[in-house]
């Protein structure tokens, strides 16, 4: 039996049975006999259907923001966005599809008509996270259809009522029976789906060692896995910054749903002649925090996903304290936090290095460390000192200088005067251990499609 426990009290929220080994069965022949009628259904039908899959997933925001909220802590205040950015995202891969999907002509001519087309994979199976699961799912869902493939969701279990609204989205706007399906899976037969014949290729979003499983159940067979794992974001304040702009966007970037963001920003480099002016603004702009009920339309900041997180995060904390870091923010105001709950008090780290765990593992909570750096040159070492390489900022006035350093930087996405913000026209990926493949631009396309060249003679 699924339980999804929601971190607001610790009582259980929601409770399902498990896919049994018929539904999986079922589900994965009816996703491979609808793949044919789909494929060639046309890319202006497949269009219509999904931006209908759009607008009625939209029209019931209200109820979806508040199971949002109590399935993994966030704000309801902050809910709205999600549904923004599922729209956002949406709606540019619909638009963008028929870019995407078009043939590439090689040579066309009297006597030669050679071209590429994409064809689609077949039946694409997608493990979707807890911590944004209809940003990320939607990310994969979307383009996976768009390009001709049939999709099975299988959503976290902290999530599981979001699998059952895209489904409900799905059937309303008129998207064939098995076209898209959900299933609720523990990790074995999450395993066994994924090492199926019938699978051709698997999108996991998680943590790293969720995506070495992935890879393990895989095994000889000759299909690819898009993985988007961990994080470990770094910003560099230059001198030259302006530092109010910085403060509030990177405290954003920190404590933004809890922390919980594998783009949200962990270590912070400030140059050493504003690191005192830095660390006192974003001390004081940290404790105006409200840690509270999430479903209080006043509050900002939410519990962990479960207590277990909430324990991990303390303990990486507390053993960088131990090692000689200072946490400068005041819990006065967080008084709502126990070592029973999982409310976590937002945390600023100074006094930190890399020998501790803190600068160097994903917390995925609400803290952040800060280094302070003589130059460019430090700033860039210590950002490319870490097993991630998702996302990285530079906070300066100086575009050219931003460019220019964003090529020293090892990561997927580099920003300037932001972080933790998806644009959907541009590749999202990553290097190193935060893991492979692209997903959204119409590079996104890419990696839902295969190659097949056509070479067309007249004689």
């Amino acid at each position: 039996m699924l339980k999804t426990i929601t971190p607001i009290d610790n009582s259980i929220y929601v409770e399902r049975e498990y896919s049994s080994s018929s539904i999986i069965n079922d589900s994965l022949d009816k996703s491979k006999a609808i793949f044919k009628s789909w494929r060639s259904t046309p890319l202006e039908t497949r269009k219509k259907i999904l931006t209908k899959l759009v607008d009625v997933f939209l029209e019931n925001n209200k109820e979806i923001e508040e199971e949002l909220c109590k399935q993994m802590g966030r704000p309801i205040s902050q809910c709205g966005g999600e549904m923004k950015g599922f729209e956002e995202r949406a709606r540019y891969m619909i638009g963008k599809s028929e870019e995407a999907l078009k043939n590439v002509i090689s040579k066309k001519n009297d006597e030669f008509d050679n071209f590429i087309c994409k064809d689609p994979l077949g039946t694409i199976f997608v493990i979707a996270p807890w911590n944004y699961p209809y940003n990320t799912s939607v990310n994969s869902i979307i383009p996976s259809l768009l390009s001709g493939n049939t999709v099975i969701l299988k959503h976290s279990s902290q999530t599981p009522l979001c699998a059952e609204q895209l489904y409900k989205a799905a059937c309303e706007s008129g998207l064939p029976d098995g076209v898209f399906q959900y299933l609720h899976l523990d990790h074995a037969s999450t395993s066994k789906i994924i090492a199926d014949q019938r699978i051709d290729h698997v999108l996991f979003t998680g943590s790293v060692s969720g995506g070495r499983q992935v890879k393990k159940a895989i095994g000889e067979r000759f299909i690819n896995a898009g993985l988007e794992l961990g994080g470990k974001d770094p910003a560099y304040v230059r001198k030259d910054c302006n530092i109010q702009h910085a403060i509030e966007n990177l405290a954003d970037g920190s404590f933004y749903n809890s922390g919980q963001s594998c783009c949200g920003i962990e270590r912070i480099y400030v140059d050493s002649e504003i690191y005192d002016n830095f660390v006192e603004g974003i001390k004081n702009f940290t404790e105006k925090y409200i840690l509270d009920d999430p479903l209080k339309t006043s509050t900002n900041l939410g519990p962990v996903v479960k207590l277990s997180a909430a324990n991990s995060i303390r303990a990486q904390i507390n053993e960088a304290k131990t090692n000689g870091a200072k946490d400068i923010i005041s819990k006065d105001n967080f008084k709502i936090e126990e070592d029973n709950n999982c409310y976590v008090s937002p945390s600023v780290l100074i006094d930190v290095d890399h020998s501790m765990k803190f600068m160097m593992e994903e917390t995925f909570g609400p803290s952040v460390g800060i280094m302070k750096v003589s130059n460019e040159d430090e700033a860039a070492k210590f950002m490319n000192d870490s097993p991630y390489g998702l996302t990285a900022c530079v906070w300066t006035t100086d575009k050219e200088f931003a460019y220019n350093f964003g090529k020293r930087i090892n990561t997927g996405t580099f920003f300037m005067n932001r972080c933790d913000y998806l644009d959907p026209g541009l590749a999202w990926t990553g290097v190193k251990d935060t893991g492979t493949g692209v997903t959204l631009s119409v590079l996104g396309f890419d990696h839902l499609t295969r190659a097949k060249s056509y070479h067309l003679r007249t004689i």
